[in-house]
C-alpha cells in the first residue's frame, strides 16, 4: 500500500512529542503544560536524562524500575523496526525488561539505545515508500506504547 505521508507525519509528530517533548509556548497534543522548571513539556528522553542511575534502578510499588521500562521501550521500538524489515522473530519479550538495575555507564548506554531506536524509527517511517497493514499498525502501536510507558515512568518517579 502506498504510504500516506500526512498520516505518517502526523503520527511521527505525536511520537516526537512523547519522546522529545515540546517547547514553552508550543502546542502539544498529549503533554500537559510546562515542566516545573519552565523548560518545556518533558518527553520520555528528558524525563530519563533527569534521573541518576540509583533513581532509575529503584523499583516502584509495581516492581518495575524506570530502567526496566526504558529497556522495554527500546526493545519494542527495535522489534518494530525489525518487523517492518521482515523479521518475524521470535522476540524475547520477558527479557525486554532487563536491565532493571543500572550503573552510570549502563544508564547512559540504555538512554543512548532508546534514543537511537527512536531516531531509527523516525528515519524508517519517513523513508519507506510502501507500507503494509502491519507496518502502519506497528507505528500507531509504538506511539501508544511509548506514551503508556512515559506515563508509567512518571508515576514510578513520584513513588520512589
Amino acid at each position: 500500500m502506498e504510504k500516506d505521508t500526512r498520516f505518517v507525519e502526523g503520527t511521527l509528530a505525536i511520537l516526537h512529542e512523547i519522546a522529545e517533548g515540546g517547547q514553552p509556548g508550543e502546542q502539544t497534543f498529549l503533554l500537559d503544560g510546562t515542566a516545573a522548571d519552565g523548560s518545556g513539556n518533558h518527553g520520555l528522553l528528558a524525563t530519563l536524562s533527569a534521573l541518576n542511575p540509583q533513581q532509575a534502578s529503584s523499583r516502584g510499588p509495581l516492581g518495575l524500575s524506570v530502567a526496566a521500562h526504558a529497556a522495554h521501550v527500546a526493545f519494542s521500538v527495535e522489534v518494530l523496526i525489525r518487523w517492518v524489515g521482515g523479521d518475524r522473530g521470535p522476540f524475547d519479550w520477558p527479557d525486554s525488561f532487563r536491565p532493571a538495575e543500572v550503573d552510570a555507564a549502563g544508564w547512559l548506554a540504555l538512554q543512548q539505545r532508546l534514543t537511537s531506536a527512536y531516531q531509527e524509527l523516525e528515519r524508517l517511517a519517513r523513508s519507506a515508500a510502501d507500507w503494509d497493514q502491519d507496518a502502519v499498525s506497528g507505528l500507531v502501536a509504538a506511539v501508544a506504547h511509548v506514551a503508556y510507558h512515559l506515563g508509567a515512568i512518571r508515576q514510578a518517579i513520584k513513588l520512589v
